[in-house]
């Protein structure tokens, strides 16, 4: 039989627990094994149940969610942290990036949205709507404007394959998709998204997608 993936729930507000609660346990193949409602709570739970998948809020009291990301990242690098926030700001979407989260969804995304990124971040992929990705490309573009000479070469180290995945990757793209555009397998696909970090030292997707973003590599999604 196989493992359910396990997740936890960090938010303040008890009434959006129980219903997202509600939602993602009829799903097969997940378990919610714990909830939260401040920072240091879902890092203490972290420790304790190392769930497979956070589902994090910003704005809590306390210690507030990007800060227990970063914290939970530290520690445990291998579970994956997704923000799901009502915020919209480019300050709490970049640091959550750096903190090493793996997706940020806001909290207007439709149910069915919600489930099929959650289920694409347990496959590796990126939970970056294309609503965050067009703040990425803005907040990119302006600053290229502000350089006299952006770089838009691509990176030495990547492959022309590599440099279409990343590309792919940007644009919101999963595995599935990018693979079918390619014609190539999604295991494929994992391999290059595989390599591409490790080449550009990148800890996840989200990161890869912002660096091909500040780098003009991709078209306005």
């Amino acid at each position: 039989m196989q493992d359910k993936t396990t997740v936890l729930l960090v938010d303040d507000h008890a009434l959006f627990r129980e219903g997202l609660a509600a939602l993602l346990s009829t799903q097969d193949g997940i378990e919610i094994v714990g909830e939260a409602a401040s920072g240091e709570e879902a890092l203490e739970k972290a420790r304790e149940l190392l769930p497979d998948v956070i589902l994090m809020d910003i704005l809590m009291p306390g210690m507030g969610g990007l800060g227990a990301t970063r914290k939970i990242k530290e520690e445990m690098p291998h579970t994956r942290v997704v923000i799901l926030t009502v915020s919209e700001e480019e300050e709490d979407l970049f640091e959550a990036i750096k903190a090493g989260a793996e997706g940020y969804l806001l909290k207007t995304v439709k149910s069915r949205d919600l489930i099929d990124m959650l289920l694409g971040v347990l496959r590796g992929e990126v939970a970056l709507s294309r609503v965050i990705a067009r703040k990425l490309w803005e907040e990119f573009a302006e600053q290229a404007k502000k350089q006299e000479a952006p770089s838009l070469l691509p990176p030495p180290n990547l492959t022309r394959r590599e440099m279409e995945v990343l590309r792919f990757l940007s644009e919101g793209f999963s595995d599935k998709a990018i693979a079918s555009r390619l014609g190539i397998s999604q295991r494929t696909v994992k391999n290059h998204v595989h390599n591409i970090l490790a080449k550009l030292q990148l800890q996840n997707r989200v990161q890869a997608a912002a660096y091909a973003l500040r780098q003009g590599l991709v078209k306005e999604p």
